[in-house]
Order: structure tokens, then sequence, then C-alpha cells
């Protein structure tokens, strides 16, 4: 897995070894930042949270393209060990969590952008959504990546400005109330 975009481009990310993370594909990753990028026009000084971030690809990309911070949080031991070798390779900060979503307390500040990619099939990302809305992790407004399963629902009254069906997986654009 490469970074896309940004001073980092071509580089390589290390994933946890096993079957416990399940990396965005390039083809979804390069649509994604394409949408955000159509919406925000930059990421220049943008506070970008990464959750169930598995290798930290996602909030690493949005780094590589300008972002101010990233806030990276998976449960597995693994996954945040992978992260926080990333961000070591490239000389990156981030703030690495490893920690169940819904075990975040009150968040150190909202961000304007949200990566969300929970494991598939367990209906996750409507709660996942809810609690950290409630703790104060998603700004007003912010723009906020989901990905799932294509046949799972997502249990939210957001705004979904587009989404958008890579194979098995299903990525909607959601924007955080007012």
């Amino acid at each position: 897995m490469r970074i896309i975009s940004g001073r980092w481009r071509g580089r390589t990310l290390k994933a946890p070894a096993g079957a416990a993370t399940r990396p965005t594909s390039d083809r979804a990753r390069e649509a994604i930042f394409s949408m955000l990028a159509s919406r925000l026009g930059s990421f220049d000084g943008l506070d970008v949270l990464d959750v169930f971030a598995g290798t930290g690809a996602l909030g690493i990309e949005a780094l590589s393209r300008g972002a101010g911070s990233a806030c990276f949080i998976d449960n597995d031991a693994a996954a945040a060990r992978a992260i926080r070798a990333n961000l070591a390779a490239l000389g990156a900060a981030g703030d690495v969590r490893q920690a169940p979503v819904a075990a975040l307390g009150p968040a150190p500040r909202p961000h304007h952008v949200v990566f969300l990619d929970p494991p598939y099939e367990q209906g996750l990302a409507g709660p996942a959504l809810t609690h950290l809305w409630a703790q104060g992790w998603i700004a007003p407004h912010a723009l906020i990546s989901v990905e799932t399963a294509a046949k799972d629902a997502l249990d939210t009254d957001w705004e979904t400005l587009v989404d958008r069906r890579f194979g098995k997986a299903l990525v909607r654009l959601l924007r955080a109330p007012a």
C-alpha cells in the first residue's frame, strides 16, 4: 500500500500481519480524496480523525496532503503499532489511541475531516458516529467518509453528499450537522 499524493507520495505503508485489518483499496482511497478535495479545496491546516484506522493510510494520506494534525483510533494493538511505525518512518506526528470507539471520552478538539472504516457487517458505523458527535470529536459541518460493506445499512439522518460502490465496499460522504 502506497501514499497516493502529497509530500510522501509513493511511500509505502506497513500493515499489521493477519486478517484483522482490511485496508481501503487504492481505488477507493483515490475516490475518497477526490470527493473531499472537490469540496474542501485543500487539506491545509485541517484536523483529521481516522477511526478504525488499521494502517492509518487515510489519516496519513491527509497529512501528506497538508492536514495540520491527525488522530488515529483503533482498538487493535497490532494496528496501533503499525500506525506508529508508519508515522515514524515518515517523520510524521500523530495522536495514536488504542481504544474502542465507545470508550472514548470528550475530544481534545473537534475534527474537520473524519474517516470511519469499521469492520464490515457488525453495525458499528452508526453508533460510532453518534458517540463521536456526542463527545465532540466531530466539528459542526465536518465531512465524514464512511466505508462499509455495500449491504450494510447506515442508521443516521446526517446529510449524505455522495455514495459510491467499490466492489464489496460502499463509501458514503456525509456532512455533520450544524
